[in-house]
C-alpha cells in the first residue's frame, strides 16, 4: 500500500510538473484585455501564431488576442502541410479575414517547416517591422519549446508566451490518454536536443 501511494504521489508530481514546464504563461493573473502599456498584462508590437497541430486553435487565439487589444499586427507563420494546397499561413490569414481582422494588420511567414525555421524566420519580419515585443501563442505542449527557439533565433525581442491550454491535441486532461503523454514525451525529447545542439554549437 505504502508503495502504491508513493507510485500515485509521484505520478502526480510528475503530471504536474510536466503541465507547469511545458506551458509557460506569462499573462497569469492579467484580465481579458491589456492594462496600460508597461508591465506584464500590457500591450505588445504582435501577435505571432505558428501552426502545426491544431492549427485553426492556434489562429483563434491569437485573433482573439488581436480583438481584445494586445497588438495591433498578427503573424501566422507556417509552410503548407499540402504542398498542392495554400501554405499554413495564408490559410490561417483566410481564417482571421473572415473573423474580421483587416489583411492589412496581418504579415506572413510561409516557408518554416520546423519551430526553428519559425522562429528564424520571424526576425526578418520583426526586423522590417520594428517589432521589439511579441506574444507568441501555440498548442500548450509546444509553448516552451517555441519560446526557445524564439529567444535563441530572435534579437533584441521580448517574447510573452500564451499557451492554447485546449485544443483538440490537448487540455488539462492530456495524461488520460496515450497521445497526450507521446505529445508531452516527444517534446521533452526535442528540448533535450535543442539543449544539446546549443551546448555543441
Amino acid at each position: 500500500m505504502r508503495y502504491l501511494i508513493i507510485s500515485l504521489v509521484a505520478l502526480a508530481a510528475l503530471i504536474i510538473g510536466l503541465s507547469i514546464y511545458l506551458q509557460p504563461n506569462d499573462f497569469i493573473g492579467c484580465g481579458e484585455k491589456p492594462a496600460g502599456i508597461y508591465g506584464q498584462c500590457s500591450s505588445a508590437d504582435a501577435i505571432v501564431v505558428v501552426s502545426g497541430g491544431d492549427t485553426n486553435a492556434r489562429t483563434d487565439s491569437g485573433i482573439a488576442l488581436y480583438k481584445n487589444g494586445w497588438a495591433d499586427t498578427l503573424i501566422f507563420s507556417g509552410a503548407a502541410q499540402d504542398k498542392s494546397g495554400p501554405s499554413n499561413a495564408e490559410a490561417m490569414m483566410r481564417r482571421a479575414l473572415t473573423a474580421g481582422v483587416p489583411a492589412n494588420d496581418i504579415l506572413l511567414d510561409e516557408y518554416s517547416e520546423t519551430t526553428q525555421q519559425n522562429a528564424a524566420n520571424a526576425q526578418s519580419i520583426f526586423s522590417e517591422n520594428n517589432i521589439e515585443k511579441i506574444i507568441l501563442t501555440t498548442s500548450g505542449y509546444h509553448q516552451k519549446r517555441a519560446n526557445l527557439e524564439f529567444q535563441r533565433n530572435t534579437d533584441n525581442v521580448t517574447v510573452l508566451n500564451y499557451p492554447v491550454t485546449r485544443d483538440s491535441d490537448w487540455s488539462f486532461w492530456w495524461w488520460v490518454t496515450p497521445r497526450g503523454w507521446w505529445l508531452a514525451g516527444g517534446e521533452i525529447v526535442k528540448i533535450v536536443i535543442f539543449h544539446i545542439q546549443g551546448a555543441v554549437s
